[in-house]
């Protein structure tokens, strides 16, 4: 086990190498506290005086990352005058992103792309520029959970992960190298070249890894060729490839290559081996364990029996295996999602409130203006349009500003919508029992967390020959637990009648703006068609037909299968849908919120298939 001096070591010896090369780009993951700050003080005293250190903020906007129009110096001297960004005034030495793994994808990119081309490209406010941006990025990392991380676009090109855990500063010597040392090393830096022979190691160390990026292997020869500069050295020496393989290509690793086989410390045998009977047991062989007795079966239908009496239904809360749990999280979470408390919406189109993202050109008088934007737009064209005016009317006196109407800037909005979850419930046959106690454990549980997720919801209930409304759309608990108080059940499975039920609350849903979500508990057994018959054949033509209906109004939809075992007739429903199938044997009411919670929201585009 590494102790924690050798841990603090090794983070000062990968510091040294960022110093001397910025440019290879550090991913630091560490909570903020004295082990961190010391880390960054030692950085701050490494680099040579004068050399840029630049803070970035979490969720620093696209004008301040740019830069562009200085408002007032073109105001005062009539022409154009450009503001450097934070990455421009960067150039040349260190951008430290705070909490990066917050950083947005735009952000991201943007530094990305000065990183990829060592410029930035400023197109705005009437202005195109270039402006130089040498940076190497540190990008502070605090995320506590493994799908807490800076984007990928990002971490791609920062070379050096390092992690301060467990690593202690106290009692150890000063291993850095002060800023004269770092100024030498970096003038020898600049004549280091890898050979052939380094390139191909490296490389077929990145291909045992696991690594397919091609970024990666150059990152690693850069922090090599940086090690040898510490050293002295002009080539590239075995330590120093070993360095960059630990620092670098360690950390990414997807696979780790299969080490050598170590020779067996007894020769085998030719014998065959001993297959006789005990003596001891009497020369017998051992009796063969008795077969597994055949599992009950549950697919009897009772879907064609007798409408049973109404039934009361109380809330409930069954056990569910942990693992099962996880196993159900990952089939309904989408590949790309973050874990997180709270869920998005669909975002509005020209929402008007919520995270300002930028203007546009629009009308003050239906959007709010934006000041600042306006006046920078009309800034640069401020001499052209005086000398436009006085040549018109050169007795009238001369206004200040020239704005017009294509200056305006209104502000862009990034909305979310609420979203509502509809449940359609079966509440036939006996079987319904444990459907609908559950269903109204997961609709209590999902409203007593409904300010976090902005989620309404709403419950379709449907038995006998019809579907009923218990639940319109709702925030209220009480109003909730009222309805759900005495949920009655029995009777045959009108399942059409149900999806279409639960359609029509969807689409009444969105109209108003929000992003709704229908949610089937059913076994998929269908016995009574739309018209009110009994008849499976029909019963389920007809379910088939409404989950297309479904499917073609362009709304998210989830199956949760209820049966004691995985029903295909459900499968068939889902793949109608293009919905997500879930099979939820011995269900309780917090897999069911959080299978709804983590169902993604948006037009249903491709058939489930089998999960």
């Amino acid at each position: 086990m590494i102790d924690a001096a050798a841990l603090w070591s090794e983070a000062v010896f990968a510091l040294t190498l960022f110093a001397v090369d910025p440019g290879i780009g550090l991913r630091l993951a560490a909570r903020a506290g004295p082990v961190r700050q010391e880390w960054l003080r030692r950085l701050r005293a490494m680099l040579p005086e004068g050399e840029p250190f630049r803070k970035m903020p979490t969720g620093v906007a696209e004008a301040a990352l740019l830069g562009g129009l200085d408002l007032a110096a073109s105001l005062e001297t009539g022409q154009p005058v450009l503001e450097k960004g934070l990455i421009a005034s960067a150039d040349g030495g260190v951008l430290c992103a705070a909490m990066a793994e917050r950083m947005g994808e735009q952000a991201a990119g943007l530094l990305a792309l000065a990183l990829d081309r060592g410029m930035v490209t400023i197109e705005r406010d009437g202005i195109s520029r270039q402006a130089p941006a040498r940076i190497g990025v540190l990008a502070l990392d605090e995320g506590m959970e493994p799908d807490e991380a800076p984007p990928a676009a990002l971490c791609e090109r920062l070379g050096l992960w390092l992690s301060l855990e467990g690593a202690d500063p106290r009692g150890s010597d000063d291993l850095g190298l002060d800023a004269d040392e770092i100024a030498a090393a970096r003038r020898l830096l600049a004549v280091v070249r890898p050979d052939e022979a380094a390139i191909a190691t490296i490389c077929q160390a990145a291909m045992a890894f696991g690594i397919v990026s091609l970024r990666v292997p150059s990152l690693a020869l850069r922090a090599a060729a940086a090690s040898a500069a510490l050293a002295g050295r002009d080539r590239l020496s075995e330590s120093d490839l070993e360095t960059a393989i630990r620092l670098v290509l360690l950390p990414r690793a997807v696979t780790m290559p299969p080490m050598p086989d170590e020779p067996d410390e007894e020769p085998e045998s030719n014998e065959a081996p001993d297959t006789a009977p005990d003596e001891e047991d009497g020369g017998q062989m051992p009796e063969d364990p008795p077969p597994p007795e055949p599992e009950a079966s549950d697919e009897h239908d009772t879907a064609d029996l007798e409408p049973t009496e109404d039934t009361a239904v109380e809330t409930t809360d069954a056990a569910l295996p942990a693992d099962l749990l996880k196993a159900l999280a990952a089939m309904a979470r989408p590949p790309m999602n973050r874990a997180g408390a709270g869920r998005k919406g669909a975002f509005a189109a020209r929402a008007r409130r919520g995270r300002a993202v930028g203007t546009r050109p629009g009308d003050p008088r239906r959007e709010r203006l934006d000041l600042i934007a306006t006046l920078r737009a009309a800034a640069p064209w401020q001499p052209i349009r005086r000398k436009e005016r006085a040549e018109r009317t050169p007795d009238l006196l001369q206004r200040v500003l020239e704005i017009r109407s294509s200056d305006i800037r209104i502000r862009r909005h990034r909305g979310k919508s609420e979203t509502a979850t509809i449940f359609a419930v079966d509440a036939s046959g006996s079987a319904a029992l444990a459907r609908l106690a559950e269903a109204k454990g997961a609709v209590e549980r999902i409203l007593a967390e409904c300010y976090v997720r902005r989620d309404r919801v709403a419950l379709v209930a449907f038995r006998g020959t019809k579907a009923d409304v218990l639940l319109t759309e709702t925030k209220s608990l009480t109003r909730a637990k009222r309805s759900l108080a005495a949920l009655p059940a029995g009777g045959g499975t009108p399942l059409a009648t149900g999806i279409l039920a639960a359609l029509d609350l969807a689409r009444a849903s969105a109209r108003e703006g929000r992003t709704p979500l229908i949610t089937l508990l059913t076994d998929g057994r269908a016995n009574i068609a739309l018209s009110g018959a009994a008849g499976r054949p029909q019963a389920i033509a007809d379910a088939r037909d409404a989950a297309k209906a479904v499917r073609a109004s362009g709304i998210a939809a989830l199956v949760i299968d209820l049966a004691q075992r995985p029903s295909e007739q459900a499968r068939e429903i889902a793949a109608a849908l293009g919905a997500t199938y879930l099979a939820l044997p011995r269900a309780d009411s917090k897999a069911v919120s959080d299978a709804v919670a983590a169902a993604p929201r948006g037009p249903a585009v491709a058939p489930a298939g089998r999960r």
